[in-house]
């Protein structure tokens, strides 16, 4: 009886192929896996039933957030194959390409929801080049700090120059994402920026007045009428939720009876009565955990909490191993779906108010889980680079 021969070869392939799926941070790819995962059947739960009473295919949102996750997926390998040293190319290229979105939103966008952010491809998909102006915008700031870190004697934080190039850079997507008005993704951007300022060691006498001309630069634009009468009515409705309930309120009240019924373990999947019953607008986007509230409960609601702390604890691993320009882009990541996660989670909960921000990964949208996408490819990109 012959035996099977196996080439000699196969041990050194497979030796290689282990060692390529070392270098890349599966922990990190598994929880955001799973958050995805989580946010398909939650969005498959706050949409069937409306869909259904509508005649229409109750698996619609279902398919469209899976093929959202299936092209995110293939984004994110795209950019884990990226040399991280080529970020100071890659870097301005990201950030001009977001410019020229934001522009072309201005010129030929559509208006959903109050906004006009969107441009309509057809098919029933659109883009909203806001969510690809946070990579782009983290890019460029990376890339003009390691570049000018480089050059500057070690330990000297960046000088004025650096900071008022670093600015100018924020400035021009802040304006054009306030023009649609899109007051969520400003403040991502702000809050992304701000990140990378600490990262960069930029002197804590300037983050602090910083912090402070921002804060009169808001009141301002409060008094000056910057935001749209809907933005102003959803500050109103944080401040006194009582005060119009049937209105500008009814979103926030809603969300919280959806998760107050929830208790411990929830009311089942498929099975909350208010979300089954369509009480919560926006339910498969901006309001997607208070279906986890009801329906999976305490416990299913801390488990998307904890999958977010595994991802951010991950990310802030990869940033703490990089050098230069990676790093930053590092941080700026973390702060973006760190902050973005806080204020979405917070909006349902009552602690923050509505900006109209998705779930990192577990909201219904193209867009996020695109710009996500390519967000992670290059933290797998920059954990290879300092794994190898």
């Amino acid at each position: 009886m012959t035996g099977l021969v196996v080439p000699a070869r196969w041990p050194l392939r497979t030796m290689v192929d282990s060692r390529r799926l070392r270098s890349y941070d599966l922990v990190l790819l598994a929880a955001a896996l799973l958050l995805c995962l989580i946010g398909a059947l939650l969005v498959w739960s706050a949409t069937r039933t409306r869909l259904e009473q509508a005649g229409g295919n109750p698996q619609t949102y279902l398919a469209k957030h899976l093929l959202n996750t299936a092209l995110g997926t293939v984004l994110l390998v795209c950019a884990a194959r990226v040399d991280s040293r080529l970020l100071r190319l890659i870097g301005p290229l990201l950030y001009l390409a977001s410019i020229v979105g934001l522009l072309a939103v201005l010129a030929i966008g559509a208006t959903i929801n109050g906004a006009h952010a969107w441009i309509v491809i057809g098919g029933g998909f659109e883009i909203q080049p806001a969510e690809f102006a946070k990579l782009g915008l983290i890019a460029a700031l990376a890339v003009l700090f390691g570049q000018h870190g480089v050059r500057r004697p070690p330990g000297t934080p960046p000088g004025v120059r650096e900071l008022a190039l670093a600015l100018a850079l924020l400035a021009l997507p802040l304006g054009l994402i306030m023009l649609q008005p899109d007051l969520g993704s400003a403040l991502v951007l702000t809050a992304a920026s701000f990140g990378v300022l600490i990262a960069a060691g930029v002197r804590a006498r300037w983050l602090v007045g910083l912090l402070a001309a921002g804060l009169l630069f808001a009141a301002l634009a409060l008094k000056a009428g910057v935001l749209a009468e809907y933005q102003l009515a959803r500050f109103a409705a944080f401040t006194n939720p009582g005060k119009d309930p049937q209105g500008v309120a009814y979103n926030i009240n809603q969300a919280h009876i959806a998760i107050a019924h929830g208790g411990l373990f929830g009311q089942g999947l498929f099975h909350g009565a208010q979300t089954r019953g369509a009480f919560v607008p926006e339910q498969q986007t901006d309001f997607v955990y208070s279906v986890a509230g009801e329906e999976l409960g305490y416990v299913g609601s801390a488990l998307i909490i904890g999958l977010f702390a595994v991802l951010l604890w991950r990310g802030l691993r990869i940033a703490s191993a990089a050098v230069g320009s990676a790093r930053l882009v590092a941080v700026g990541i973390v702060c973006w779906i760190g902050f973005q996660t806080f204020q979405n989670i917070g909006m349902n909960l009552g602690l923050t108010p509505v900006t109209g921000l998705p779930l990192p990964f577990v909201s219904y949208g193209g867009s996020s889980m695109f710009a996500q996408g390519l967000a992670l490819g290059l933290l797998q990109a920059i954990h290879r680079r300092s794994a190898s």
